[in-house]
């Protein structure tokens, strides 16, 4: 496992298991202890996942020591819309079993809402309790990111959106690291409908070849060299074991450009400035 250090010196293993759509209870339970078990050491959930009490009860269970694992859950927007942040955390944590959480994301820019949000994150990270490591933002924009930074005390350490060779956000990710925020890919391996033409699309079948990989895991290595975090999600053992072997092998500087210059600038989900949830 390879590891990126944020701006408050915390480190977070760049590989993760996303949990985004896995059901709550076994399904979610087994695919969490099966990656524990094999090595992974982190886990992305979400209060809307509905699943942060299975992900909790896999990894008291897994045998692996809580401070050895790097877990990530995120505050909903409804959350921000009429709730309280700091009861939303709590509430995550008994959820989750744990006396802390590694990274606590804002979901989505809730439009008249997300900077304060920030704000009352900075107050829960700076209250000396020790319920959260580190703050960050998913799904933010340039202009959003822009509009936390008039008022933040706190940079974000990570931000976290939808990014894969058919979308490649280059220019957000390079305004991030300009920020010292971290990348962090979902849905690396494409969107709904969109993952097997993705595993089949030629270039990356034929960089794969050169080193024995499948697609899956030349986009997987692609993020790693490029310095981000990626968190593919998969309940499926053998894709859980595949997507982990991405550690042995490296792309030259010609597969990055190749893998780069698939990039069609379509987002496959939800529009951070538009969506409606």
């Amino acid at each position: 496992m390879e590891y990126v250090k944020f701006n408050n010196g915390v480190q977070i293993p760049q590989l993760g298991l996303g949990v985004f759509q896995s059901k709550p209870g076994d399904e979610t339970y087994e695919a969490v202890k099966y990656a524990l078990e094999i090595g992974y050491r982190h886990i992305d959930t979400a209060q809307a996942y509905r699943n942060e009490e299975s992900v909790g009860q896999a990894i008291k269970e897994s045998g692996v020591d809580r401070s050895d694992i790097f877990v990530t859950t995120k505050v909903w927007n409804e959350v921000q819309r009429t709730g309280s942040v700091a009861d939303s955390v709590d509430e995550s944590l008994k959820k989750l079993g744990t006396d802390y959480i590694d990274l606590m994301l804002i979901h989505w820019p809730v439009k008249e809402k997300y900077v304060n949000t920030w704000l009352e994150l900075e107050k829960i990270y700076k209250d000396g309790k020790g319920k959260i490591k580190a703050i960050g933002i998913s799904n933010f924009l340039q202009h959003h990111i822009e509009d936390i930074k008039k008022v933040w005390s706190v940079v974000p350490v990570i931000n976290q959106y939808e990014l894969h060779p058919e979308f490649n956000q280059h220019e957000l990710s390079s305004f991030c690291k300009a920020n010292d925020i971290v990348v962090q890919s979902y849905s690396p391996l494409g969107g709904s409908g969109s993952v097997e033409r993705m595993m089949q699309n030629k270039v990356l079948v034929d960089i794969g070849k050169k080193y024995s990989k499948n697609a899956a895991q030349v986009i997987l290595r692609w993020n790693i060299q490029l310095g981000y975090v990626t968190i593919p999600k998969s309940i499926t053992p053998s894709r859980i074991k595949s997507n982990l072997e991405i550690f042995d092998f490296e792309l030259t500087s010609s597969d990055i450009d190749d893998i780069n210059a698939i990039n069609l600038g379509k987002r496959l989900g939800a529009n951070p400035d538009t969506f409606t949830f």
